[in-house]
């Protein structure tokens, strides 16, 4: 858990605006920080189990929305992943009808009854 005076540092170095707390790119340097704090403990820690179920929940938290992010905003999703320092992913592009039909193709689908 952040105090306030460190989630006001990264809404004041992430947000859009003064109040934003709720973009995306906000909320994932939120989670960031805590999974930092999170694997510091765990080091001194290794034992405690709860808290490691929370590290993991958060990870995959943080993981679905970059995920989001970068299929909204590509560029916005480099810059964040360079300025948290986190590893970057390359996660699927949305489909669009091209590879919906040439999905189908390779399944020998016909588009008829696709359609239907």
């Amino acid at each position: 858990m952040l105090d306030p005076k460190a989630k006001a540092k990264i809404i004041a170095k992430y947000g859009t605006h003064k109040d934003d707390t709720g973009s995306t790119p906000v909320q994932a340097a939120i989670l960031t920080e805590e999974i930092n704090r999170l694997t510091e403990h765990l080091k001194l820690h290794k034992k405690d189990q709860s808290s490691r179920r929370g590290l993991l929940k958060k990870v995959g938290e943080r993981r679905r929305l970059l995920r989001y992010y970068a299929s909204e905003d590509a560029q916005g999703y480099d810059k964040l992943v360079k300025t948290l320092k986190i590893k970057k992913r390359d996660f699927a592009e949305k489909k669009n009808d091209e590879d919906v039909d040439l999905m189908l193709a390779a399944a020998d689908i016909p588009e008829e009854e696709h359609n239907a």
